[in-house]
């Protein structure tokens, strides 16, 4: 059996079906008025997609899965790099 690799720099969404279909799960059931707007959510996974501490979509400072913590709209970034 072939076992698949992980990318260090990569999230939830851009591995297996499984996990994309968990992420959402968890972001849908946040509720609206606490979400983050889609905007201001692609860019905090950007800037934590150039982070080095992103591996294997969690932060290593704090120990979340950034895309459930950027999809908070009171979720900070351990080192204050969000802009919102």
């Amino acid at each position: 059996m072939e076992q698949q690799r992980i990318c260090k720099k990569c999230l939830l969404r851009d591995l297996a079906a499984e996990d994309q279909k968990n992420i959402g799960k968890y972001i849908g059931a946040i509720k609206p008025q606490d979400r983050t707007d889609g905007e201001a959510y692609e860019e905090r996974l950007a800037v934590c997609m150039k982070c080095e501490k992103l591996v294997e979509a969690t932060c290593q400072a704090c120990g979340c899965y950034v895309e459930l913590r950027a999809a908070i709209r009171h979720g900070r970034c351990p080192y204050q790099k969000w802009r919102r």
